[in-house]
């Protein structure tokens, strides 16, 4: 059903194609019927906060990305330079909603060993949209 709710918010945004997103519309998608708050300090929290892997390793947003998003990062595992996060001095940020949800999947999963629910999306987005 989210799937289609998705589509339907994603027709519903007009003139804006689903390759080029914005904040507001990445609002909408992870909160299609209007029912969440979204919090920049719920987002800070969470970026922020250390999770435990299976081998008992630390792991928090900040492994890869940094604590200043406004610089690049690096890939814990590969070692590969990560560009700025922050839409403030990346532009190319949060414009792309397949590659948000994609990067959304695969960081939740390595980071909180499981998918970030809508709320936490909202939130990290709100608290990124700050920077």
């Amino acid at each position: 059903m989210k799937k289609y709710i998705g589509l339907i918010v994603i027709i519903g945004l007009g003139c804006v194609s689903y390759a080029q997103a914005n904040m507001d519309d990445l609002y909408k998608y992870y909160n299609p019927q209007g029912e969440l708050t979204f919090g920049a300090e719920r987002g800070k929290t969470l970026w922020h906060k250390k999770h435990l892997d299976k081998k008992g390793k630390e792991r928090a947003c900040t492994t890869c990305h940094g604590e200043d998003l406004r610089k690049s990062g690096k890939h814990a595992k590969t070692g590969k330079v990560i560009d700025p996060l922050a839409a403030s001095v990346n532009k190319e940020r949060f414009t792309d909603l397949k590659k948000v949800k994609k990067w959304f999947k695969r960081n939740c999963k390595w980071v909180l060993g499981r998918e970030c629910t809508d709320q936490e999306k909202g939130d990290i987005l709100k608290y990124l949209s700050q920077l």
